[in-house]
């Protein structure tokens, strides 16, 4: 039986020039199928605008962002400096289940609704699919308050909010499997929940990286072991070197990767080609089923 084309999406669109320059070359050479915005990145609206041309064949989602950069409003308790806070204080914040009321609460769900106006403001559209920078979506407070959002904006609009599990199997035959036990248990139970919220999502994920220590080629290689059904592969592109960026070093070698690897286009599902914003039937196209 041949195996399930993977989607392959990029993920911090808009974060730096850079890396929205490699992203949309791969795009245009099909070498992608899907991309994930920052749209609380300060050059989002122009880099939405650079993104249009290529959408047509490629979903565009959004990357909710609240451990990079600014919000896009006051934050007082979560982000007092102006600055999202990193991944450390939110997960201790999530896990003690602090971001599922008071305050910290309604900070959280008004910031979520102001990642995705500014998406839509920007791209003109809905998003196709919805995820978290540093998987930060299916963290306790945090998932609840994005189906809300989901709910509230887009009704029965198909969306596929990103599943970061894996089959265990699956897991440990890949690189960096440590990191994706630990997003998949803090994931456990997701999927129930996206049935009852109507929602879609991927069937298998990989995509975990020690970015630098073990050469892109073989890591790659050991994402497509095991896939699932429809299988999501998450990647990190980019063109130059942003010192602000932790992974700077690790992104010109993926995207050099990706252009040049001779099979992947035929490894990989694309959207049907269809006008800017019209939504993509996940169901129809074999995803979550």
């Amino acid at each position: 039986m041949a195996e399930p084309r993977i989607i392959l999406c990029a993920d911090d669109y808009a974060q730096a020039p850079g890396i929205s320059a490699g992203i949309r070359a791969l795009a245009a050479a099909g070498r992608l199928s899907a991309t994930s915005a920052m749209s609380n990145a300060p050059d989002w609206p122009a880099e939405a605008a650079a993104l249009r041309p290529v959408s047509g064949r490629l979903a565009v989602g959004l990357h909710l962002t609240l451990t990079h950069g600014a919000p896009l409003g006051a934050m007082p308790g979560l982000a007092p400096d102006g600055r999202l806070p990193p991944l450390g204080r939110v997960l201790r914040l999530a896990l003690t289940g602090r971001l599922r009321r008071g305050a910290l609460a309604a900070e959280l769900a008004a910031e979520i609704a102001r990642q995705f106006k500014a998406f839509e403001a920007g791209f003109g559209a809905p998003p196709d699919h919805v995820d978290g920078h540093q998987h930060v979506h299916v963290l306790p407070g945090i998932l609840e308050a994005v189906l809300r959002e989901i709910a509230r904006r887009y009704g029965d609009r198909p969306i596929l909010l990103r599943d970061p599990r894996d089959r265990a199997g699956a897991i440990l035959a890949r690189r960096s499997a440590g990191k994706a036990a630990l997003v998949a248990g803090l994931a456990a139970g997701l999927g129930p929940r996206l049935r009852r919220a109507g929602l879609v999502r991927n069937r298998g994920f990989a995509g975990f990286s020690d970015f630098g220590k073990t050469p892109y080629a073989l890591e790659f290689e050991s994402f497509l072991r095991r896939p699932g059904g429809r299988p999501m592969v998450m990647c990190h592109p980019g063109e130059g070197r942003d010192p602000a960026d932790p992974i700077a070093e690790r992104r010109p070698q993926e995207l050099a990767y990706l252009q040049a690897a001779p099979d992947l286009p035929s490894r990989l599902w694309r959207p049907p080609l269809r006008p800017a914003g019209a939504p993509i039937d996940w169901l129809a196209e074999g995803v979550d089923g």
